[in-house]
């Protein structure tokens, strides 16, 4: 009888996550994430940190419910901003910390910038610091995986209000909708492109009323509100995956730092700042958690000080890590050693061989 049970409970579906479970995993991805970019600005501030470093403190609601609804077999494409949803879909601390402090051992082996970070062999894709690109690069990821036969996933990207109005924005949005690809769009309007206002980005009423001319499904969002990222966002996941057209979401929230840690935000005013979404979207779910009694202070008090030491070990392990030696690297600007030995053989003889 238990050799029977057991074989029945390694078969059995796992009991899918309440809301009041979901919201307290989000909760604590979001606190990880806040924990570690302060931790990242004081390595930055103490000249430890080369190149720049960008924070989504604000944007942490909308982005942790990009990450936790995917699949392994989804294809993501986050933003700058977008820790917290790269943690939840499955990214490292430690590819994290690798990369912002130099590590040879890091995803970029430490020969890229801070940002560019991925693993698309594990389906997220590096960011091209053109941000509008992404929306394409994820469109040609997700009609790949359907050439191949492959069923049951959808791709999603992340953009700021900023990057919807460069032109690959739209390129990318019109064949999505031509091709009819599973994808989410995720768009943040946290009210500046850098230090440009949405008065003068944008002239219609508003971002979302976009969708109905390419063919998505637009829906709007109050992006301080964790309960409501993960209820719309999760809702267009869903939709994408049951075959319905490509989603946009259009989150709503005031980005609460300076585009980079070397901006200090000068240019946002007070009136910007006493408005409903410059809420900061940490303390609203905190303030839910303690409203619905979800869990009490001391559970608080003992995830804010697990987090401080993942965070802490992750960054002992990068500092003590060597970097690049430009002399001894066998720098490799194409993915693959295979690709540089067939482009070396191309130019060496002119005629490749059929392997």
């Amino acid at each position: 009888m238990l050799q029977t049970a057991q074989r029945q409970s390694k078969t059995k579906k796992p009991k899918p996550a309440s809301p009041h479970e979901r919201f307290l995993e989000a909760f604590r991805w979001m606190l990880l994430t806040r924990t570690l970019e302060e931790k990242l600005v004081s390595l930055y501030r103490g000249g430890l940190i080369t190149s720049g470093v960008y924070i989504g403190k604000g944007q942490e609601a909308v982005s942790v419910a990009c990450g936790m609804f995917l699949k392994k077999s989804d294809i993501f494409a986050p933003l700058i901003r977008d820790q917290a949803g790269r943690s939840a879909f499955g990214e490292a601390l430690l590819d994290v910390t690798r990369t912002y402090l130099g590590s040879r051992l890091g995803p970029m082996r430490g020969r890229d910038g801070n940002i560019h970070r991925g693993r698309p062999q594990e389906n997220q894709l590096a960011m091209v610091s053109h941000l509008g690109a992404m929306v394409s690069v994820t469109v040609g990821a997700l009609m790949a995986k359907r050439f191949k036969g492959e069923k049951g996933f959808i791709g999603m990207t992340c953009i700021g209000e900023g990057g919807m109005q460069a032109g690959a924005f739209h390129e990318g949005m019109n064949i999505a909708a031509v091709e009819q690809v599973p994808l989410v769009i995720v768009a943040t309007n946290n009210h500046y492109a850098y230090s440009t206002p949405n008065d003068r980005e944008f002239a219609c009423h508003d971002l979302v009323d976009r969708a109905i001319g390419y063919g998505f499904e637009g829906y709007n969002l109050d992006g301080t509100d964790l309960s409501a990222c993960l209820d719309v966002i999760g809702g267009a996941v869903k939709r994408a995956r049951a075959g319905r057209p490509p989603q946009l979401v259009v989150a709503s929230v005031l980005r609460l730092s300076g585009h980079g840690e070397h901006d200090d935000a000068g240019y946002v005013t007070e009136e910007i700042k006493r408005e409903p979404f410059a809420r900061d979207c940490l303390k609203v779910a905190e303030q839910t958690i303690a409203d619905l009694k979800l869990v009490d202070a001391e559970t608080l008090a003992e995830w804010r000080k697990e987090a401080a030491t993942k965070v802490d070990e992750a960054i002992a392990t990068a500092q003590q890590e060597a970097p690049p030696e430009g002399d001894k690297e066998d720098w490799c600007a194409l993915s693959t050693r295979d690709l540089v030995d067939r482009w070396n053989e191309i130019n060496e003889e002119g005629n490749p061989s059929d392997e």
